[in-house]
């Protein structure tokens, strides 16, 4: 399969674990599918979602680190306390970035708002952008990329987390379903594609069918609005599938 793979660094990142409200803020240790269709849209200069790309990637980074942020808590309309909040960050992150949609390679030479690995101080560079051939294999390793969760050959930390959001304010997370973050290197059997220069495998999402709406000036604004194109996968083994993929184990 020809895809683009786009090399992505920056110096520091940090991801938000949903978990985590008040207090000590963790980081997750790779971006979930929103951070990756977020920065695409700052490539693009507009909206770009499950429903127009499907995206694979692996993210690495040299180890974590903890910062301290001043927080301003609000008690009324204009009244508000400092405090100091703890966040765990990750340093020298790298996102290979691949993607089957030939066309975001222009988005990716001519970025038109800058790009974010995480927050908005956490900015990033594309460093190179190649056209390859993934391989089809009958057997690969994951290590540091997001899975869908359950397979019998996948293990991790599990954590729900959304695909991208909602185009209105305030925003809604959209299509939240059960992820593994595998940042363990993990053998895998059965078909599957392969980048033969990193010697890793890489799991393609799949495009949503459907389109996403997106609210424009001359519509009324519409609080509620729903994704109702996006259905939550179901949660069996063959979920977890690239297309013609089959299952080894029970």
């Amino acid at each position: 399969m020809k895809v683009i793979r786009a090399h992505i660094t920056g110096w520091v990142t940090s991801f938000r674990n949903p978990l985590f409200i008040s207090g000590f803020q963790p980081t997750l240790s790779m971006p979930p599918l929103s951070a990756i269709y977020g920065l695409l849209t700052a490539a693009k200069g507009d909206w770009v979602t499950p429903h127009d790309v499907a995206v694979g990637y692996v993210f690495q980074s040299s180890g974590k680190a903890i910062d301290l942020e001043t927080v301003y808590e609000f008690a009324g309309k204009l009244d508000a306390k400092s405090n100091i909040n703890r966040r765990e960050f990750l340093v020298k992150p790298q996102l290979y970035l691949y993607t089957p949609d030939m066309w975001l390679k222009e988005a990716f030479e001519r970025p038109r708002y800058p790009l974010l690995l995480g927050r908005s101080t956490d900015l990033a560079t594309v460093t190179s952008i190649e056209e390859i051939e993934l391989e089809t294999v009958s057997q690969t390793t994951f290590q540091d990329t997001l899975l869908p969760f359950p397979h019998p050959q996948i293990y991790g930390q599990i954590q729900a987390l959304p695909t991208h959001f909602t185009a209105e304010i305030p925003r809604r997370p959209c299509g939240i379903r059960a992820y593994c973050l595998l940042t363990e290197k993990i053998d895998y059997h059965g078909e599957a594609l392969h980048d033969s220069e990193k010697n890793w495998g890489v799991y393609l999402h799949e495009r949503i069918p459907g389109d996403f709406p997106i609210p424009t000036e001359q519509s009324p604004r519409i609080r509620n609005q729903v994704d109702v194109d996006f259905e939550v996968a179901d949660m069996a083994e063959e979920q977890m599938l690239l297309s013609g993929l089959e299952l080894t184990g029970e």
